[in-house]
């Protein structure tokens, strides 16, 4: 059963194929509406738990992921799951850091790497990907994923 977001979603990230994944702060209330299936969480510590399936990575705030291949399994996984389900992406503030995994789902679903920090940032968040070594971070990721 495929289980999809709301178009009308706060927060929403609709990607070319068409999986929408939901990016979000977690020092904001949860929204209103449909829960997630699946939460991806991008913190410096684990974040308790959800009443959903969820995934940490260690990424400290306004810096990088600690663990490249489990960064790289924890985006995979997020970006196959939206094809049926109800994902979303978090961290404190929603936009560094899940700005930039957003940008590397968006390369994953064929964004051109040079074109992804700019898509996110217009169907996301225009302050999205904060840093210089986050928006490097998404270039450097995408030769991964090939």
């Amino acid at each position: 059963m495929t289980r999809m977001w709301d178009p009308t979603t706060a927060g929403l990230l609709r990607l070319p194929s068409g999986r929408s994944v939901r990016g979000r702060a977690l020092r904001r209330p949860l929204p209103d509406g449909e829960r997630p299936d699946f939460g991806l969480y991008l913190l410096g510590k684990p974040p308790g738990p959800m009443r959903w399936e969820e995934r940490w990575v260690r990424w400290p705030d306004f810096w990088l992921p600690t663990d490249q291949g489990d960064t790289l399994g924890a985006l995979r996984e997020a970006w196959a799951r939206a094809a049926e389900e109800r994902v979303e992406v978090a961290c404190g503030g929603g936009r560094g850091r899940t700005g930039t995994a957003l940008a590397c789902l968006a390369v994953l679903d064929g964004v051109p790497v040079d074109q992804a920090v700019g898509f996110v940032r217009e169907h996301y968040d225009a302050r999205a990907v904060e840093t210089p070594w986050q928006r490097r971070y998404v270039a450097r990721v995408s030769t991964a994923f090939r």
